[in-house]
């Protein structure tokens, strides 16, 4: 493989990875290269990313590789993540957050087998709405981030505690994952005092696309690439 190529693809790894990154290791193994490479490969992307004033940079944090923003962009960032126009959620978001309701503590990865498509960007969309958050880490290789409901969440609904979800049953598998979504924030709906006057459809936006629709890819169920990190 050419140094070029060998660039080009531990790049796109890092996108696919997202927040949680990989280690060298992890990515010698996917490219089957020597780790000593990997690390020549790297350290000349971040000389790369430097020289052309990329929008983005690689970071190596805590032995884990991933690709992050720059902080003087950030006011723009902040100005995206709280865009009114942004203000609704997909139909992906919202399977997303009932899953995380009912499973969490529970990963990008296990949140992917039950949807069976990727959900990187649905996830990122309620953590910067403050809906899920990071609750720790899976004792698992990479030890992939947990992620779990917030006060925000349980404020919304009027719920006490996430005990008080209806029919903890729900969200096992795919099967009948958009109609037991919709059943869920229904009968939440009600449980809020002003029900009558708003639900989640107009201020979630269950009927409405966001700005910037979440692209669903189905998950290869024999592809691991991601398996140890999510």
């Amino acid at each position: 493989m050419d140094f070029p190529k060998l660039k080009s693809i531990i790049e796109g790894l890092l996108f696919l990875s997202g927040e949680e990154g990989l280690s060298v290791k992890q990515i010698a193994e996917i490219v089957d290269q020597r780790v000593e490479l990997v690390t020549d490969a790297i350290e000349d992307m971040i000389g790369d990313f430097s020289r052309q004033g990329r929008g983005v940079q690689i970071l190596k944090i805590a032995g884990v590789v991933q690709l992050g923003t720059l902080p003087e962009h950030a006011a723009y960032f902040e100005k995206l993540a709280y865009s009114p126009a942004r203000t609704s959620l997909s139909q992906a978001a919202l399977e997303t957050l009932a899953i995380v309701a009912y499973r969490q503590p529970i990963t990008r990865v296990e949140i992917e087998e039950i949807r069976g498509v990727k959900s990187e960007r649905a996830i990122h969309t309620l953590v910067n709405k403050d809906l899920i958050v990071e609750v720790g880490r899976a004792e698992a290789i990479g030890r992939p981030i947990l992620y779990g409901t917030t006060k925000s969440f349980l404020d919304y609904f009027g719920l006490a505690s996430i005990k008080d979800l209806p029919e903890p049953g729900l969200f096992e598998d795919s099967e009948n994952l958009e109609e037991e979504t919709q059943l869920l924030f229904n009968k939440l709906d009600m449980k809020q005092p002003d029900a009558s006057d708003t639900d989640v459809q107009s201020v979630f936006g269950f009927e409405e696309e966001e700005a910037f629709p979440e692209e669903d890819v189905a998950v290869d169920p024999d592809d691991n690439s991601s398996g140890s990190s999510s």
